[in-house]
């Protein structure tokens, strides 16, 4: 693929409107357009689905997108250090995030480290619930704000940042929302939307367990993306879980959030390799601790 077709597929994988699309890209709808096309004869299949009133990935489509964005955003990456480093500049720290919350720690710390280190330069990025620890362990970033647990032997674990109640999303037509309290053994009577990938099996049966407390079987779907699985509620497929905190940013006139005490809290905290732990790592997590006043100070890795 050439660069200007990864370019169209993956903001249009994102955005699923051309007209944005093209606003981002700098070109005409058309082009946009004939740019897809041309791909999609040159698979062999549609990457997108069209009507008048939306556009969607397809099976292919999604494929496509979960191979290709990890290797473009590394292509850009190392671009963008190379250019950096014909110009003898900056030392560059690229920290990833998980969510919207972790994502308003990162760009605060960001700007205190800088600040401080005007010779560095922090880069962030978003980690996909789909792949949450690929990107850490292949030095896309050197550390990430993410969700427990994390029980690695290669990474270190730093304390808890954030700690959020649970939420159940729902369709706003559901039979749980006309419960008075939805349990776990109530989720055997419906599907549980997880995530497909990379994702370790103790996270999995944290987050999404299988079986109710009396051992009945609660269905599963397998979602992409996270804002795959949005949708997939939204169109009544299921229902998934989110912190509560996370409505401010995903809320949708087709989903209800309800209270789930039953499981454990969400909870962000850094990660980074244990091999990382350079100088520039550990003044960056010096500056989240100072964003976070009321948590214990950086402690010794788990």
């Amino acid at each position: 693929m050439e660069r200007h077709e990864m370019e169209a597929f993956l903001t249009l994988a994102e955005e699923l409107h051309f007209r944005r699309t093209s606003e981002r890209l700098g070109l005409a709808q058309g082009r946009v357009s004939q740019t897809i096309r041309k791909l999609e004869r040159r698979i062999g299949a549609p990457l997108f689905e069209r009507t008048s009133r939306k556009v969607a990935l397809t099976r292919v489509g999604e494929k496509l997108r979960g191979d290709l964005l990890p290797a473009y955003q590394q292509v850009q990456r190392a671009l963008a250090d190379a250019a950096a480093a014909a110009r003898g500049t900056r030392d560059v720290l690229r920290v990833g995030y998980s969510s919207p919350m972790a994502a308003e720690i990162v760009l605060k710390a960001a700007d205190r480290f800088t600040t401080r280190h005007p010779d560095s330069e922090v880069r962030i990025q978003e980690i996909q619930l789909s792949d949450p620890l690929g990107p850490i362990r292949s030095g896309q970033v050197h550390l990430q704000i993410t969700e427990l647990p994390v029980d690695e032997p290669d990474l270190a674990v730093g304390p808890v940042l954030i700690a959020e109640e649970r939420r159940l999303l729902v369709h706003h037509e559901h039979p749980f929302t006309r419960s008075a309290a939805v349990t776990l053994e109530d989720l055997a009577a419906t599907t549980l939307i997880t995530f497909a990938g990379a994702v370790p099996p103790y996270w999995q049966e944290h987050h999404c367990p299988r079986r109710t407390p009396s051992g009945l079987p609660i269905p599963h779907l397998v979602a992409g993306y996270w804002q795959d699985a949005l949708a997939m509620v939204g169109a009544g497929k299921g229902v998934t879980f989110a912190s509560a905190r996370a409505e401010q940013y995903y809320a949708r006139p087709d989903t209800v959030w309800l209270p789930f005490p039953h499981l454990p809290r969400f909870e962000y905290v850094p990660v980074w390799p244990r091999t990382g732990d350079t100088p520039l790592v550990r003044a960056f997590l010096q500056t989240i601790d100072e964003d976070a006043p009321c948590l214990p100070a950086h402690s010794t890795p788990r």
